[in-house]
């Protein structure tokens, strides 16, 4: 193996060394200090003449006197099964205080693109025990589906109820349970203090028991932030498609993730795009997000929550415009809803999940799910806009009618969305509670929901017998 010490010049979190010879892309370095401390770093730009390496512990304490090594590989992550209940930092070493990781295979972070051709479609739903996720914007098994979420909102807190929650119904429900489900839960950027909750948090729930995590912290170089995705997602991989796990991926900062791509094209000295991002920012990320996904023939998946927060609660800003165009819907967080004490603060109406309608009805949810999703979707929308109007005229000028969907809204908030982040409900409660408040209404207003369902499922209540009573008294 070759020694050079013809480094050059330092900038930032990158090194550059002229070279001799030929050297890969990404491949993985050694630069050793004079005191003989090691540091590891990757080819980030190769030319003739002189090689750029991100060196993911900091260029603290590296001259001009320091040795590199090119060690002929690319970074790689070692896997097992013996993964889940572990802890590890963003750059994949365990700091638990467990036993050191016996890998069963080592496999190269960016992973292997899935052929389109092999690609199973996504359809079967997962169950995150939250009423605004899987009654109104269905999360599918092999789905990405991001939260877009602002400073300051409890995005962690919904991510943690997610990760503790989540479950396949379906694989419970058969015999021999079926595949098991994992999550994987990569933090990026995060402060001690967020850190310690997460950490709290699953050891208290046990969640930790089925969950790999990865962890860098906000003082942790930002090259490594790069990096940790990338782990996380091997790791998801290795589980779903060699272990048949169901693997659940959750990634929370994309923000700091992105911050940190800016950080480093900024000291490659790169031209920027939009807002100081790198231009390839959207590749990188489609790099990402692609990776969830099943294979036809493999009884596991993989399916993606990344975390995102809006700088300036703007969703035109590069980052979730983006995510939004590669990943399959958004789940929105509100503001207004967080400072009136609705846990979790979704906001249903601008939130989506594209690939909804293959996952839910008779035979994976329930036949009435989609229909009773567009009928509260509806009344809260009507409900929305006449807010809007009490404004303006009062509360008075309105019909009665009007007033009913006010009801609506108000008790959809409270009583729907609202749930907290320690109840886990499951879908048929979800769906049942729709039915509840959708029994506000006479049931000529739900006119979004096959006559057959009302018929089963229509909760007779007082709202039927006053509403009978005033059109008797009109």
């Amino acid at each position: 193996m070759k020694e050079y010490k013809t480094i050059t010049e330092i900038s930032g979190p990158l090194v550059f060394v002229d070279i001799d010879e030929p050297v890969a892309y990404d491949e993985m370095v050694e630069i050793e200090t004079p005191d003989g401390e090691v540091k590891r770093g990757q080819v980030l730009e190769s030319t003739d003449e002189f090689v750029a390496i991100q060196v993911f512990e900091g260029t603290e304490g590296v001259g001009q006197d320091a040795s590199v090594r090119f060690l002929g590989e690319t970074l790689k992550m070692p896997v097992t099964e013996d993964l889940l209940g572990r802890v590890m930092d963003g750059s994949g070493n365990p700091i638990d205080g467990g036993p050191d990781i016996v890998p069963e295979d080592r496999r190269d972070i960016v992973g292997e693109a899935i052929n389109p051709h092999a690609r199973e479609y996504p359809e079967e739903f997962i169950q995150t025990g939250v009423s605004a996720i899987d009654g109104m914007n269905t999360l599918v098994r092999g789905q990405k589906l991001p939260i877009f979420s602002g400073s300051g909102l409890p995005h962690s807190d919904l991510a943690l109820q997610i990760a503790r929650q989540a479950s396949v119904p379906e694989e419970e429900d058969s015999e021999g349970g079926g595949s098991e489900f994992a999550v994987v839960f990569g933090a990026m950027g995060i402060t001690a203090e967020e850190a310690n909750e997460f950490m709290d948090d699953f050891e208290r729930t046990g969640a930790l028991e089925r969950s790999v995590v990865f962890m860098n912290l906000a003082d942790d170089p930002a090259v490594e932030r790069t990096v940790t995705p990338r782990m996380a997602l091997t790791t998801a991989e290795y589980l779903a498609f060699e272990k048949d796990y169901h693997v659940l991926v959750i990634l929370t900062d994309m923000t700091n993730y992105c911050e940190a791509l800016r950080e480093i094209g900024a000291a490659r000295e790169e031209v920027p795009g939009r807002r100081g991002y790198p231009g390839y920012m959207y590749t990188d990320l489609a790099q990402l997000y692609e990776r969830a996904g099943r294979i036809k023939g493999r009884d596991g998946s993989v399916t993606q929550i990344p975390i995102l927060t809006m700088p300036g609660d703007d969703d035109t800003h590069p980052i979730p415009d983006l995510t939004g165009y590669i990943t399959e819907g958004q789940i929105m967080l509100n503001r207004d809803l967080n400072s009136q004490g609705v846990t979790p603060p979704v906001n249903v109406l601008p939130s989506l999940s594209r690939l909804m309608d293959d996952g839910i009805g008779e035979g994976l949810t329930r036949e009435d799910h989609g229909d009773i999703s567009d009928q509260l979707y509806a009344a809260y929308a009507e409900g929305e806009d006449l807010r809007d109007l009490v404004n303006i005229v009062g509360r008075e000028a309105l019909s009665e009618r009007d007033n009913l969907y006010l009801d609506f809204a108000d008790r959809f908030e409270d009583e729907f969305v609202d749930q907290g982040f320690e109840t886990n409900r499951s879908v048929e409660d979800t769906l049942d509670l729709g039915w509840e408040l959708l029994s506000l209404f006479p049931k000529a207003e739900l006119n979004r929901i096959d006559e057959d369902l009302i018929e089963t499922y229509y909760v007779e209540g007082e709202s039927e017998a006053e509403a009978e009573e005033a059109a008797a008294a009109d």
